[in-house]
């Protein structure tokens, strides 16, 4: 049998043809460079079938491709979209409450086709983050691409004087963070374009991250992107930048890219307005994705083309700068060629550049270059000798080396010819795709199934058609009485042997839960999770599943925890022995509040200690292995006895139960609950109680949940 491979590329516009590159900042290269991998790799031989996922979207200001649910690629490719979130378009920072569903979307997906994927290949925070979930729930292996990291990004932005409260507000950068944490935990391959992301920004996310690093450039299309063959191709590009350029044979300043901060095009037009030297010798040409209405564009957008707009008319740059509202994709090639024809440069002044595929395009038509100085075009101009690199956050330099660049004529073509040759010889697609799949037959091995999935014949399911999960430490510690006895009666009518059952979670040991349950007069559970998601038991069992716990064990070391731990003395005091547990490690925090995660990840992120560590009721915490939490002890309960997770009922406890919310199970908040459950207000699964009054009752009423036969 051939390779089944699954890519995940979640945020923006993907489909098979006529890219919207540059429509916004979610559609980039990133897009480009997906869909050219997913067609190389269909295109080879020893590949069967090649997925990539992405989200459906109906929404009437985006073309109806986006609203396919399977869409052909090519022979061996197509695009699968599912849907998550809100119907409509939306930036990918809005995405993260959605993302379980999709992964208990995907889960499910998977589990009915014949076999699995070989791999999963996820691309970028969210997709990496996805791709985890399934990791650890089917052992797929797992491959990650940031394509750019959160701690870069913020680590640029913070330096060019953006408060970190308006970072965090614009692009949710502590929970992309948290999930590049989560994906790399996972990840048993990381494939980066350049040796600077191995070296120094994997290495952020601690030791083992930047182990599992392998450098792969991407390459370039060579049929759309080469040299000018005909002077028919200038006119076109004339035509286009006419309306605003009074001289268009003057050798351009290219840019291409998004209208976001990252690209730093302002940066640019400021170098341009500031230099006589350059308004006499070039034009400034900026192509920065189609824009319609500026109303319409996002608001990083609108400032972007607010502060292009001011500086033109600060330099009086009329008929000095182009930046077209439209362009077609099969434009793009014959604007690098033109630029090319008019011996003008390419200049890339991103304050970060993972790697910069448009810098590949620009050599391959025969364009040299003036880029930042930073990740990807540093290993580009190694190889490439086809420019020079500059500190664009420094406008003086950068003014200086875009003068001296753009005079020397015999220097010009010597570049040209270096990028022309360099392309050939080490970025070329069919070199991508051969390195990628030997790479991946050399890291990855083959998985098979999981060897606790059992048949439904042969076992009866211990957790029966629908089942309701009760916080023993929270919604059962103080029941409401009348909603309590509610239960107790219909339970007492119902078969519950065989239909509906009752599961429990907790923090506490098998022992304690029982025996506080039993002072509750209610039908025997049928299965119960136990210290923090660690340990699940069935019925009047005394032994615990020893696959989940086999599982969970996965690089767990809890006395190297323990240690790593031992100098947050004056924030954490370790619980008495009757709350640890064999995979949980408890303490009670001496001063409530969320600072103290960070800390704690941090140190286990640099010791290399793969574990989570959770706060419940503000004042405990603990610290249990990657793998394990109660929301994945009940996916791994509905995974081995065949249960839909539209048949699980979760009633959240008022202290912030986010892990057990999100995604396809059903669940009840309570009408006094944390502040942070709010947002979970648009999910269609969750149901807010009015009242502390028969609350269970009425969520279970609302939902139908033990009359759905």
């Amino acid at each position: 049998m051939g390779l089944q491979l699954l890519h995940l590329n979640l945020h923006g516009l993907i489909r098979s043809r006529d890219l919207e590159l540059g429509r916004d900042a979610d559609t980039g290269g990133q897009t480009l460079y997906v869909l050219e991998l997913v067609k190389g790799l269909a295109a080879r031989p020893e590949v069967e079938k090649v997925d990539l996922v992405t989200r459906l979207i109906n929404d009437r200001r985006v073309s109806t491709d986006y609203a396919q649910s399977k869409e052909s690629i090519c022979i061996g490719a197509d695009i699968l979209r599912f849907p998550f979130g809100p119907k409509r378009y939306i930036r990918k920072e809005l995405l993260w409450p959605y993302l379980d569903a999709l992964a208990d979307l995907l889960v499910n997906h998977l589990q009915e086709q014949e076999r699995l994927p070989d791999w999963i290949h996820a691309h970028y925070a969210d997709a990496g983050y996805v791709g985890a979930l399934i990791n650890r729930r089917l052992g797929i292996p797992l491959v990650f691409t940031g394509h750019s990291l959160g701690r870069e990004k913020l680590r640029r932005m913070l330096a060019s004087g953006i408060d970190h409260e308006q970072i965090e507000q614009n692009f949710s950068i502590s929970r992309r963070i948290e999930a590049e944490e989560v994906a790399l935990a996972h990840s048993n391959l990381v494939i980066t374009s350049t040796r600077q992301e191995a070296v120094q920004q994997y290495s952020r996310y601690g030791k083992t991250a930047s182990q599992l690093v392998e450098v792969i450039p991407p390459g370039v299309d060579s049929k759309r992107f080469h040299p000018i063959h005909s002077l028919e191709e200038t006119k076109t590009v004339d035509d286009l930048l006419s309306p605003f350029l009074r001289n268009s044979s003057l050798p351009p300043l290219l840019a291409i890219s998004r209208a976001v901060q990252r690209k730093n095009i302002p940066a640019l037009v400021e170098v341009f307005g500031r230099s006589s030297v350059l308004r006499q010798r070039h034009n400034l040409v900026l192509v920065l994705g189609c824009r319609e209405d500026s109303r319409q564009l996002d608001k990083q957008q609108r400032d972007v083309f607010q502060q292009i707009f001011e500086l033109v008319d600060r330099y009086d740059l009329y008929g000095k700068v182009a930046y077209p509202k439209q362009h077609r994709r099969d434009q793009i090639p014959l604007i690098y060629r033109w630029a090319s024809y008019r011996k003008g440069l390419f200049v890339n002044p991103a304050l970060t550049e993972p790697f910069g595929l448009t810098l590949l395009e620009a050599a391959a038509s025969g364009l040299p270059m003036v880029v930042t100085d930073d990740g990807g075009p540093r290993d580009i101009l190694d190889r490439c000798q086809n420019g020079r690199l500059t500190d664009v956050t420094d406008l003086e330099a950068f003014q200086n080396i875009l003068e001296h660049s753009g005079s020397q004529k015999s220097q010009w073509s010597t570049w040209s010819t270096n990028g022309l040759e360099a392309i050939t010889r080490h970025f070329s697609w069919d070199a991508h795709v051969s390195n990628y799949l030997a790479l991946m037959k050399k890291r990855l091995k083959v998985q098979t199934s999981k060897s606790w999935l059992i048949d439904s014949h042969q076992k009866i399911n211990p957790l029966g058609k629908r089942i309701l999960f009760l916080d023993l430490d929270s919604n059962l510690e103080q029941p409401d009485l009348e909603s309590l006895s509610m239960l107790r009666e219909g339970l007492a009518k119902d078969a519950f042997s065989e239909t509906n059952k009752i599961g429990v979670l907790t923090g506490r040991s098998l022992k304690a839960a029982r025996y506080r349950y039993s002072e509750l007069h209610l039908p025997e559970p049928a299965v119960w999770i136990c210290r923090a998601g660690t340990e699940i038991y069935y019925h009047l069992e005394v032994k615990e599943d020893i696959f989940w716990k086999s599982s969970i064990s996965v690089d767990w070391d809890r006395k190297g925890i323990q240690t790593a731990l031992s100098d947050f003395d004056q924030y954490l005091e370790l619980q008495s022995e009757e709350h640890q547990g064999c995979h949980k490690l408890s303490y009670i925090v001496k001063e409530p509040g969320e600072g103290i995660l960070p800390l704690i990840r941090k140190r286990l992120r640099q010791e290399g200690y793969p574990a989570t560590p959770h706060i419940r009721c503000h004042w405990y915490l603990d610290v249990v292995p990657l793998r394990a939490s109660r929301s994945e002890a009940i996916r791994y309960l509905a995974l081995r006895w065949g249960l839909p997770l539209e048949k699980v009922f979760v009633i959240a406890s008022q202290h912030g139960d986010a892990e057990l919310i999100r995604g396809l199970t059903t669940t009840l908040i309570p009408d006094k609950h944390d502040p942070s459950l709010e947002h979970f207000r648009s999910h269609k699964r969750v149901y807010f109680a009015s009242s502390s009054k028969n609350a269970l009752s009425k969520g279970l009423n609302h939902y139908r949940f033990f009359l759905n036969r």
